[in-house]
């Protein structure tokens, strides 16, 4: 197979018969699943008094226990926000293929040391362990460097579409995982502990996937040789609200989307327990199905709009991401939600897609992997903050506040995108540019 380098040529790095796609798809599924497994089962453990696996000794309120779960949630992209620029420059200099590998054995360790932290019901070592994935999380940012690595910038969308379908896909498996996986009903020997042995092992074959399968993407000459900036992150974040044109205008757009959208995520399952006093596998069960859309908007139908104007795929996705999260508030019964979910993960699978695929044609093949890795620690610059105030905010009000802020924040996005945001100009007509608009 001959696959086409960010400037249109073909590579030849890459043998015939291999496909780096589809090994970066399982690496992305993986990564997913794990981040899919904690969201039915945090709340459990820290916001749900009721449940057989809460760890809040007598001596916490519940309400403390929210601001326990949110700076929980908070200390993985707090670590991540540091980390994964670092790992993005090594990957610009040593290549994709060993940096993926190396991210992914560290999230297979942290999970071993979660699920030790659920059995000796320790708070502190789950915090640890939610830390180290932070420090070694940087594999979607890698892998979204070795698609551009092989993919021409007007195919880009089309295969971020494709990758966002493992993150759909992840988002399917990874809460069913954990709902029915935690639940002695299913078997009496499951806790909530067994979803995160069971995402250990995965993430340890997929390392073994890696290294005997994926070549690698980055070509000799598009490495650098460049010291590592160990406070890139900083740096990063400061470039990324003071760059002109369109990049600047799409990452103010990127931080508020992804600040809204974590509100939202992070406190949507205790919203869930409170209001419908569901368990862990009924909500388990609503997020895969909240999954099943997003990867159908961002593999199917991200592929029959992209021919639309980006722009407006975009600005439109964050206004209905922001409304429909007000609107998911108002079922007076959980399965009603079921109606709003298709148009909800669909704008949000069409905003995410649509607007990493104009970052990454905003930029040459040889910046890909700064440039992603800029969009990587605006994304967890967003994603550290809104946990811990979200768990301040449910802690003194209730439950579905953060959801209240997560929609004002979405639809802010949207405003921001709307204007602020003039496309850049790929070499050529810029009306056959994938990002004109």
């Amino acid at each position: 197979m001959d696959v086409q380098d960010s400037e249109g040529g073909a590579k030849t790095g890459i043998g015939r018969g291999r496909s780096p796609l589809a090994v970066i798809f399982f690496t992305v599924f993986v990564d997913m699943v794990g981040f899919g497994i904690l969201i039915p089962i945090i709340p459990l453990l820290l916001a749900d008094p009721t449940s057989e696996f809460f760890l809040l000794p007598s001596s916490l309120s519940v309400a403390q226990g929210y601001i326990l779960l949110g700076l929980m949630v908070a200390v993985y992209p707090l670590m991540q926000f540091f980390a994964t620029p670092i790992l993005g420059q090594l990957s610009d200099k040593h290549g994709r293929r060993w940096l993926l590998a190396i991210s992914l054995a560290g999230t297979a360790i942290s999970y071993v040391i979660f699920a030790y932290g659920i059995i000796i019901r320790n708070i502190p070592v789950l915090f640890i362990a939610r830390a180290l994935d932070g420090i070694t999380g940087g594999n979607i940012s890698i892998a979204q460097a070795a698609v551009a690595d092989i993919t021409a910038p007007k195919d880009r969308a089309k295969n971020f579409g494709i990758i966002g379908g493992a993150f759909g896909l992840g988002f399917i498996v990874g809460p069913y995982i954990g709902g029915k996986l935690s639940d002695p009903a299913v078997l009496p020997w499951f806790n909530a502990a067994t979803p995160f042995w069971f995402a250990a092992l995965l993430s340890a074959a997929n390392v073994v996937s890696l290294i005997m399968f994926l070549p690698e993407t980055l070509q000799p000459h598009h490495k650098r040789s460049a010291n590592i900036r160990w406070t890139e992150a900083i740096t990063n974040v400061k470039k990324a609200f003071t760059m002109k044109g369109g990049l600047r205008a799409l990452f103010i757009t990127t931080f508020l989307f992804f600040a809204g959208f974590t509100f939202y995520t992070t406190f949507f399952p205790v919203f869930l327990i409170d209001k419908f006093d569901l368990s862990q596998g009924t909500i388990g069960d609503y997020f895969s199905f909240v999954g099943i859309w997003v990867a159908i908007s961002q593999v199917y139908v991200a592929k029959k709009v992209g021919r639309f104007n980006h722009c407006r795929i975009v600005k439109y996705g964050l206004f209905a991401t922001g409304g429909l999260m007000l609107v998911m508030l108002l079922p007076p019964v959980w399965w009603g939600l079921l109606f709003i979910v298709p148009f909800f993960a669909m704008a949000f699978g069409l905003a995410s897609t649509y607007s990493l695929g104009l970052i990454s044609a905003s930029v040459d093949g040889k910046s890909q992997g700064e440039t992603l890795g800029i969009t990587a620690s605006v994304r967890a610059a967003a994603q550290m903050i809104p946990p811990a105030i979200a768990g301040v905010v449910a802690a003194g009000t209730f439950p579905a506040a953060p959801i209240v802020i997560a929609s004002a924040i979405t639809i802010a996005a949207g405003a921001a995108f709307w204007l602020l945001y003039r496309p850049s100009r790929l070499k050529g007509d810029p009306t056959e540019s994938p990002i004109f608009c």
